[in-house]
C-alpha cells in the first residue's frame, strides 16, 4: 500500500498554492506578511503569524516536491532538493556546501540532528555581541514548545553500526558521548533522510509549519526567486521575485511583485545577505554578508573487518562533544564529532578520487566508516569566518578563508578522529587528504597526519551549516538586526534564519533556528497588532 502524502491531498482540498515555472504574464500579490525562504525560519515563522490571524505569503526559490516524488535516488534528490543542484562551494572551489532548496528548505533533506544551542553559546552572544533575550533560561521555553511541535527526542532506536564506532570509540577512551536527539516521528530507519523523506517520519516543514500555514489560508508561491526589495527611506515597499523555470535554472523572464506590510527575510545565511546587497538595503557599517560562518567540516575514513554498512540506517544516532568547549570559547578551536551516511554517490564525492583508487574506495564502502568534525567558528578574533558577495550575475557566493588557528584545529580533529576509530576496532584509518593513505596503526596514522601539508584543495572540507551575514545584536555598529531580528535601518523588514547567529553555534543548527525564530515571529505577531 502506497505512503499517503497529505500535502498533495491538501492541494486538492484547495490550499493556495502558485507555480512560478507557470506562470504566463508578470504577477502581483499582497499579504499581510511576506516570507522569503520555506525552511526552518520561514516555516515557523509563517505558522505563527497564520495562526495569529496575519496573511501570509511564503516564497521559495526551489520547487515542490513531495512525499510522492522522493524516490531514495541520490541523481534527482541532489540536482532536485539543494542549492546550485547540489554544486554550491566556496568561492576558491575548496569547500563544499550542502543546503537546501525546495518546499521545506534544508528541513526537507537534513539529517534530522536537533540540538538546543548550547549554553556557552548564548553566553558568549550576550558577552562578546550585545546580544539580549537569548539567555540560556529565556531560549528553554521556545525550545520546548518546538521539540513538541516536531516531535524532537532522543532516538531511542540502538545505533547503526556508522553510528555505534563514535559510542564504542569513546568509551575504550573514557571520551564523552551521547545520543543525538531527532524531530522524527514514526521513523521507518531507512537511512535516506538527504534525499527527502518519502514516508513523511521526517518532521520537516513540508509536513509540519507549512501545511498548517496553508490550512490557515496563507499562501505558497515556489519557484519564485527573491530578487530586490523595493525600498524607499526607513521603509521596505515592495518585493520583485522572478519567476524560475521548472529546473530552477534560469528565470523564465516573468516577474512577481509583491507588496506587503511587513517583509521577513528567511533564506539562510548566504541568500539572505545575497537578497540585501542586491537591493542596496541601508548597511552604514558593512555588516551585511560579514561574519558568515560554516562549522567547517573535515573527515576521517576508516576500513573495519566486519560490514559497517553505512548507507543503512538513522544517519546520526551519537555524538561527541569531548573536543568541543574543553578549552572554553575563546581557546582553541573546538570540534563536535558526528558521522555522515554514505550513499555511492556521496561517498565518491566525498572521497573525491578517480580512476583505479576510486573504484577501490567503493568496493570497500561496505565496510567504511566515516567520521567528521564540526569545526566551531567564529569564537575567537583569528577565526572571523567569511565574507557573502555577489558574483556577476547578482548570485551570492561566499568567500571564506582559513587561517592557522582554523587548520590548526583541523589538524587536531583528525587526530581525535583517528584516535577513536582505532579504539573502536578499525584495521586501518586515512584522513581525507590528497596525499594520505589508510593506515594499520594508530601511530602510522599520527605520523601522517602530521607530515601532510593540510592545505586548501589537498584536505577534504565541507559544510552543510551556513550561520551568520546578518548578525544580531543591539549595537548597530556590529548587527544589522537588533535581538529581535528587526533590521536595524528598515523598520518593516526583519531577519527570521540562522544569518542571525553571531558566530557557528557548536551544534546542528536546525532546533536553534527554531526556536529563535519561534521567540521572534510570536513578538513580531504582537508588535503588528499594535503599529
Amino acid at each position: 500500500m502506497p505512503v499517503p502524502d497529505p500535502f498533495r491531498e491538501g492541494m486538492a482540498r484547495g490550499w493556495k498554492t502558485r507555480d512560478g515555472s507557470q506562470l504566463d504574464s508578470d504577477l502581483t500579490l499582497e499579504a499581510d506578511v511576506v516570507i522569503v525562504g520555506s525552511g526552518a525560519g520561514g516555516g515557523t515563522t509563517a505558522e505563527i503569524l497564520s495562526a495569529a490571524g496575519y496573511k501570509v505569503l511564503l516564497i521559495e526559490e526551489g520547487p515542490l516536491k513531495t512525499s510522492s516524488d522522493f524516490k531514495l535516488l541520490e541523481a534527482d534528490a541532489y540536482s532536485n532538493l539543494y542549492q546550485e543542484g547540489v554544486g554550491r562551494m566556496s568561492k576558491d572551489g575548496a569547500i563544499s556546501i550542502l543546503q537546501g532548496r525546495a518546499v521545506g528548505g534544508t528541513t526537507l533533506v537534513n539529517w534530522t540532528s536537533s540540538f538546543r544551542t548550547p549554553a556557552p553559546t548564548l553566553e558568549h552572544w550576550a558577552r562578546e555581541h550585545s546580544v539580549a533575550g537569548l539567555s540560556d533560561a529565556e531560549m528553554a521555553p521556545w525550545f520546548e514548545q518546538m521539540e513538541q511541535r516536531l516531535g524532537v527526542a532522543p532516538w531511542r532506536v540502538p545505533p547503526n553500526a556508522n553510528n555505534e564506532v563514535i559510542r564504542n570509540g569513546c568509551e575504550k577512551l573514557g571520551y564523552s558521548w551521547d545520543v543525538i536527539p531527532r524531530n522524527v516521528r514514526g521513523c521507518w530507519n531507512l537511512g535516506y533522510c538527504g534525499m527527502g523523506c518519502p514516508t513523511n517520519a521526517k518532521q520537516s516543514m513540508l509536513v509540519t509549519t507549512i501545511p498548517a500555514t496553508l490550512e490557515q489560508g496563507g499562501e505558497l508561491l515556489y519557484l519564485a526567486r527573491a530578487w530586490r526589495l523595493l525600498i524607499s527611506g526607513d521603509k521596505v515597499t515592495g518585493l520583485e521575485c522572478q519567476a524560475m523555470d521548472n529546473r530552477c535554472v534560469a528565470p523564465t523572464g516573468r516577474t512577481i511583485t509583491v507588496k506587503a506590510r511587513h517583509y521577513v527575510l528567511a533564506g539562510g545565511g548566504i541568500n539572505t545577505p545575497g537578497l540585501l546587497l542586491r537591493s542596496d538595503a541601508p548597511d552604514p557599517h558593512g555588516r551585511v554578508g560579514k561574519r558568515t560562518f560554516l562549522h567547517l567540516v573535515n573527515f576521517s575514513a576508516a576500513q573495519f573487518p566486519a560490514a559497517i554498512n553505512p548507507f543503512y540506517g538513522a544517519p546520526q544516532s551519537i555524538y561527541s562533544d569531548h573536543f568541543q568547549w574543553k578549552d572554553g570559547t575563546t581557546g582553541p578551536m573546538g570540534y563536535k564529532l558526528e558521522v555522515p551516511p554514505l550513499h555511492p554517490a556521496l561517498a565518491a564525492t566525498i572521497f573525491a578520487g578517480f580512476g583505479q583508487t576510486s573504484a577501490g574506495h567503493m568496493a570497500q564502502l561496505p565496510h567504511t566508516h566515516m567520521m567528521l568534525a564540526l569545526m566551531r567558528d567564529g569564537f575567537h578574533p583569528d577565526s572571523p569566518g567569511g565574507n557573502v558577495e555577489l558574483r556577476s550575475d547578482g548570485s551570492p557566493v561566499l568567500d571564506y578563508r582559513l587561517t592557522p588557528y582554523v587548520w590548526e584545529g583541523l589538524k587536531r580533529a583528525l587526530h581525535s578522529m583517528a584516535e577513536i576509530q582505532f579504539a573502536a576496532g578499525a584495521s586501518a584509518v586515512m584522513p581525507l587528504h590528497s596525499d594520505a593513505r589508510y593506515m594499520n596503526s594508530l601511530a602510522r596514522t599520527r605520523d601522517q597526519i602530521d607530515s601532510l601539508s593540510l592545505e586548501l584543495y589537498r584536505t577534504r572540507l565541507a559544510s552543510a551549516h551556513v550561520m551568520g551575514g546578518c548578525a544580531m545584536g543591539e549595537n548597530p555598529q556590529m548587527a544589522v538586526t537588533d535581538s529581535l531580528g528587526r533590521h536595524h535601518q528598515l523598520r518593516n523588514l526583519s531577519v527570521h534564519d540562522g544569518s542571525l547567529f553571531p558566530t557557528s553555534i557548536g551544534a546542528n543548527p536546525q532546533l536553534s533556528v527554531y526556536g529563535v525564530t519561534a521567540k521572534l515571529a510570536t513578538q513580531l505577531a504582537a508588535r503588528l497588532k499594535n503599529p
